[in-house]
Formats: structure tokens, sequence, C-alpha cells
């Protein structure tokens, strides 16, 4: 996400390393359509980090921080073939928001959240990303969007939460799982909405690229330390899941994500992620064996209606 073809123009390929202008006003499609296949890729996270810690071979901490050393690694390869230049001064702090949030801060809290946590209770919290992403949006990179959108967004997030709280059994006590899932949304919105900010000046696959090598070291000490901890080991099933979490999850959904966010506006785009926790649960049925009801199908058409008129509502963006 820097000022490279990959962050504004709808046309370029992810890997280009041209600069162009300003996004045209028909890139907004263009940046609503990389936000869902974002998306899509997001939503298999919840189910395949409840598979790899489900097990007990593998830590917390080792599936929290060995993702982030194989997104890393691919990283790493990418920017090199591809000859990156360097980020400058002030752009290296920000790319440790975004490494702070969603290379360290979310995998790590839903790591060890989903030890005790379902799939479908997670989504409870997590379909609350959406609004905390705009928030932090409008906030950080001065968009105003109009009344409307945040009646519409206020109404996503309600129907989105009162899903996810019907199919996860939500609405008791709050628990300490539920604690580290509001520490992980916050940390993602963070990093979602600074990550969108810098795309524009990096490009989309470079943003989370250098985000993952800078905060390789100290990824690669944590997996080290769990590793000596407790030897990972699991099925099959549970490696691939693993690995899934380090390439799909952690790298190269961000490719998709990032370059809806940086084409934006990202206020908008950030709403497409109240069809996740549908589309999580709707995953978790079919890998976790969790039942669907009417109630659940009900739901999720209204999560999705609610998306859709919020992604549509016009965005306007006037100084704070």
């Amino acid at each position: 996400m820097t000022i490279h073809s990959s962050a504004t123009r709808p046309d370029a390929p992810v890997l280009s390393t041209r600069r162009a202008p300003a996004a045209r006003p028909g890139a907004a499609r263009s940046g609503l359509h990389w936000g869902l296949l974002g998306v899509a890729a997001f939503s298999l996270t919840v189910p395949f980090t409840r598979i790899a810690v489900g097990g007990g071979g593998m830590s917390p901490l080792f599936v929290g921080a060995g993702r982030a050393v194989i997104a890393a690694a691919l990283a790493a390869v990418a920017l090199t073939a591809t000859r990156q230049r360097l980020p400058r001064g002030v752009q290296w702090a920000r790319l440790g928001v975004v490494a702070a949030g969603v290379v360290a801060g979310f995998p790590l809290l839903t790591s060890y959240a989903l030890t005790t946590a379902s799939a479908g209770h997670s989504a409870v919290v997590i379909a609350l990303l959406p609004a905390v992403t705009a928030v932090l949006a409008v906030l950080r990179g001065r968009e105003r969007p109009p009344g409307a959108f945040w009646c519409t967004a206020a109404a996503g997030a309600v129907a989105a939460v009162g899903f996810a709280a019907a199919r996860g059994g939500g609405g008791g006590g709050v628990a300490w799982s539920d604690l580290l899932l509001l520490g992980a949304v916050l940390a993602a919105g963070a990093g979602y909405a600074e990550g969108g900010l810098i795309a524009r000046e990096l490009g989309a696959w470079q943003t989370i690229s250098w985000a993952l090598v800078l905060s390789a070291p100290l990824m690669a000490a944590l997996t080290a330390v769990a590793a000596a901890r407790h030897t990972p080991t699991g099925t099959p099933v549970e490696w691939a899941a693993f690995g899934y979490l380090g390439v799909v999850s952690m790298f190269l959904g961000f490719f998709a994500w990032y370059r809806g966010l940086a084409v934006g506006p990202m206020a908008r785009v950030s709403q497409i992620q109240l069809v996740q926790p549908v589309l999580t649960i709707g995953w978790a049925a079919l890998l976790l064996h969790e039942r669907i009801t009417w109630p659940t199908l009900v739901g999720g058409l209204a999560v999705i209606a609610c998306a859709g008129t919020a992604v549509r509502s016009r965005s306007a963006r006037r100084p704070l």
C-alpha cells in the first residue's frame, strides 16, 4: 500500500512496482471487489485457528507467532524478487502499528481465545471489527461518511452481533476469552486503518510484507520459545490448517484486503467485513460440524443486506 500502482489502479497487476496516479472514480467498485476477496480469505481464519489449537498438539503461542514467521519468509522473497525500495522515516513507525495490530496482536490473542471459545462464539466479538475499523478510519484517515452510512453500518453491526450471538450461544457473562477477542478486534482495527493509509504510499502487498519483515525477529523468537516449551505436534489436518494461517490468512489475504482499503473509500470497504461472521460460521458448520438453523440463515441474510446497503451509500470526505 504505497504509491505503487497496486494500490491505486484497479487494472494493475498485484505485484506491480510502478507508480501510478490517484485512483479514478471507477476504482471504488474495484476497492469493494478486492475487499470482498480479502474477507473471503479471512473468513476461514477462526475455524482453522480452532482446528490448529484445538487438538493440543500446537500451543497458542506457536500457532500465533509461527504463522507470522511463515508469512514473513514469503514476504522477504517477494520484496527481494521485485527489488522494492526500503520504507523511509516515519513509514517504519507506521508499519510498526500495522505489525503490532495484524501480525502480532490479532493472531496471538485469537489463538489463545480459541483454546476455549468456539468458532461461533468468537464471531460474536469479531463481528464488531468493521465498526471499529470504520471509526478508526474516520479518526486517522479523515474520512467523514454521511449519516446514512453510519445508520446502515450500525444496523449491520447490530445484526452481525445478534446473528453471531444466537449462533454461538453468546449473551452470558464476559469470559476471559471474550476479553482476548475484544483486544484482538481493537488491534486488528488499528492495523487495518493504518495499513489502508500507508498502502497508498507503499503499495497493497508491500505494506503487509514490510510489516511482516519488521516483526520477523520478534515472532521468530516467540516461535522458538513456544517450540522449546512444547514440541509442536499435530495431525495432517491440523498442520494444513496451520499452513493456511501462515500463507493465506497472514499473507495472501492481505494482498487483496489492503488493496481494497487503499482504493477505498476505506470506511465503506471496511463494512464488507459484516459478511465475515456469516462466512465464518458457514465454514465452522462445514469443517467443525456445527448445525445451521433457520434463524442462522435469516440472520445471515440480514447481515448481508445491511452490508450491501452500507457499501453503496455515498461517502463524503471532509477535513476534521
